[in-house]
Order: structure tokens, then C-alpha cells, then sequence
């Protein structure tokens, strides 16, 4: 990064820049390319750091490339919105008209005084409603139904340490869950989250303290790594089949395929074996498989890698919706953001526990004294 940056090149190229940086870092390079003075190409998966960086999008599409004024969440919800007024036949063709003009007044009222912000919305301003076009792009259709709402007792966590090889990576852990928590789990050491995440699903024990779900909890796992779920040569159907709950007894080939379909995978591709599939592939297999459980409690352990935006934009929207209780921790400051209701880092010396969203949390001056002190 610090080679592709050094000399103010006239011409900045980055693919995926944001990957392995932690969320500081990104923050940085946001705020440094959002005030660059020259051209920055960028493919990205993360929405924050586009949305915070491009004045234009370039949308790859059928082989065809195509140029629109706004940043990414301005032309996902542009085309968004285009797609439902030519699907809305009621409407008059000019509340159609004032619909999308206010869209664009919206957008264009940044507050922002970064450069590219500026550029950004004065392009808003000369644009054109005809502009405006609907994607072409398939979703996946993500819902996650609950069987049951949780009771009172969720899962209440005692004293919770853990080390590896001499490094403590979280210690004095104490919290308990309550209706309607979103939590967004952080720490400077990326192995905590994760190795927390598998103590509460048994997957590892830890040195010390206790955990304790509550009877009505049903939980859907999404782990760090999945390459042991994929280990039978299996086709997704078959593969699919192994992880139908026992309560369900009608298990036959339209229901399979109404898992996978939602995800995308649809014809002859249910025949395809698990071994050939790619990184992408299986985490949407796996998102059916979360599907599956009717959990109330998800537990997601970077739920965008692998994914493309549409995946990873379904995805956000769904936990953002879902009526039951979500763990997770993301890279993505989008995901973060929208989803998370409360902030939970784990340090070794103990848990900064705060009812706030991502971007108070980071923001918050009392909490960076916290973490000042906590890491040391």
C-alpha cells in the first residue's frame, strides 16, 4: 500500500485495498483518498470505504461497462428505486418524477467537505432523472424465520479467559444477552472474537469461566473457516439434506431447492459437487444451511468474506431485519454499523461494554481512553 501511494501517482490503481487492514487503518486510507487530487480507480467489496471514496461507479454488467454519477449506496438504492416505479403501475408518472428528484436532493446534501464529497455532489446536481436506471443484478433472497422468539434467558457469559501459545487473547469476559441485542463483537487481536465465538459454540474450551444458553435458544453458526463442512463429495442437495432439523419431516427435493434457490443455485447446479466449489459458493451454502435451523440467535464470524457485493448487501439487509438476536463481527463498516445496536471489545485485561451504535463506539473519546488503557 505505502509503494502504491508513494510519488502521488496521476493515476491510482487499487484492487480489494481494504483487504487484512483493520478498521483504523481503512479509516485512514478513506480519509486520504477522499482528499486525493488525482484519479483513483477502485474495485472494492466494502461499501463504507467506496461510499466514502468514489464520485462516480462503474457498473460490469453482462459485458457491458457503465458509468453512473453517486457513490455505490447512491446507485444501489437509485436503481433500487427506479426498478419498483416501473413496476408500480398505479402511480402517476409525475409523483414518479417528484420520487426520484427528492432521491437525488437527498443524496446530493452531503455534509462532507472532503473532495471528493464536493465532487460527488455537484455531479448529483446535474443529474438527469433518464440517468437513473434499474440493475440487472440478481439477489439472493436471505431470511432468516425464527421457530420460536427467545425468552428472558438468552445466554449469560461468566468470566471467560482465553490464551494461546502464552497470548492472552481475552480475559474477565461477563456479559448477558438481552431481547433485541445486535451485538458487534471487536478487538484489536483478531483471534479473540473468533476463538469467543467457538467457545460459546462448544467448539474449544476455555481456561477459565463459564457460558450458559437459555433453553428456548436456537442458534445458526457461521464460522471463520468452513472447510470441514465440505469435506464428503457430496451434491449441494445431498450436502443440504445432512443439516435438516429433526422436528422437520417433510424433507423432499422442492424443499431442498427452495434453500438453495434463495441463494442462487438453481437448475442443474443442486447437482454440483461441494469439492469444486469456490469460496463464495460455500459460504452460501452455508447461509442455507443457517436458513434451515429457524434460529433465533445467528452468530456470524465475518460474514462477507468470499461474498460479492450483491450477496454481501442481501446479507446486511437481512440481519438488519431480523427480528432475533445477532452476534457478529465484520470488517465491514457497513455491516457493523447498520446492524449493530451494541458494542462488545474484548481486551486482555477485560470488556468495553457500550449500548451504542459502531460509529459512536469508535467515536466516543471516553471509549478511546478505555482502549488506551485496556491494551497496555
Amino acid at each position: 500500500m505505502a509503494q502504491a501511494l508513494f510519488g502521488d501517482p496521476d493515476i491510482l490503481l487499487l484492487d480489494e485495498p481494504t483487504n487484512g487492514l483493520d478498521i483504523e487503518t481503512i479509516g485512514w486510507l478513506e480519509n486520504f483518498l477522499a482528499d486525493y487530487q488525482n484519479i483513483v480507480l477502485v474495485v472494492s467489496h466494502d461499501r463504507h470505504f467506496l461510499d466514502t471514496v468514489c464520485t462516480h461507479v462503474a457498473d460490469v454488467d453482462r459485458a457491458k461497462i457503465k458509468i453512473f454519477t453517486g457513490n455505490y449506496t447512491f446507485w444501489y438504492e437509485s436503481s433500487q428505486l427506479m426498478a419498483r416505479q416501473i413496476g408500480d403501475k398505479n402511480k402517476k408518472n409525475e409523483e414518479k418524477r417528484k420520487d426520484l428528484l427528492d432521491f437525488i436532493a437527498r443524496f446530493s446534501a452531503n455534509a462532507s467537505k472532503s473532495k471528493q464529497a464536493t465532487s460527488r455532489k455537484k455531479a448529483l446536481e446535474k443529474l438527469t432523472i433518464e440517468e437513473i436506471q434499474p440493475s440487472n443484478r440478481k439477489y439472493p433472497g436471505i431470511i432468516f424465520q425464527q421457530q420460536r422468539e427467545v425468552g428472558n434467558q438468552i445466554l449469560n457469559v461468566e468470566n471467560l479467559s482465553k490464551s494461546v501459545n502464552g497470548r492472552k487473547l481475552y480475559s474477565k469476559v461477563s456479559f448477558s444477552i438481552n431481547k433485541n441485542d445486535k451485538i458487534a463483537l471487536i478487538s484489536k487481536d483478531a483471534l479473540a472474537v473468533t476463538s469467543f465465538f467457538e467457545v460459546i459454540n462448544n467448539e474449544i474450551k476455555p481456561d477459565i469461566g463459564k457460558f450458559e444458553w437459555g433453553t428456548t435458544v436456537t442458534t445458526a453458526y457461521l464460522p471463520l473457516e468452513n472447510d470441514e463442512f465440505f469435506q464428503n463429495d457430496l451434491n449441494l442437495m445431498d450436502w443440504l439434506r445432512q443439516y435438516v432439523p429433526a422436528y422437520v419431516t417433510d424433507v423432499d427435493e422442492p424443499f431442498l431447492r427452495g434453500f438453495l434457490g434463495k441463494m442462487l443455485f438453481t437448475g442443474d447446479e443442486i447437482m454440483k459437487k461441494t469439492k469444486v466449489l469456490s469460496g463464495g459458493e460455500k459460504v452460501r451454502c452455508m447461509i442455507s444451511r443457517m436458513m434451515l435451523q429457524n434460529p433465533n440467535v445467528i452468530i456470524l464470524d465475518q460474514p462477507t468474506n468470499h461474498l460479492d457485493l450483491e450477496s454481501i448487501q442481501a446479507f446486511n439487509e437481512s440481519c438488519t431485519n431480523f427480528k432475533g438476536i445477532v452476534l457478529l463481527t465484520s470488517h465491514d463498516h457497513t455491516f457493523m454499523q447498520t446492524v449493530a445496536n451494541r458494542i462488545i471489545e474484548l481486551t486482555p485485561t477485560g470488556i468495553i461494554d457500550r449500548l451504542m451504535t459502531f460509529d459512536e463506539y469508535m467515536e466516543d473519546e471516553r471509549v478511546k481512553g478505555l482502549r488506551e488503557d485496556m491494551y497496555k
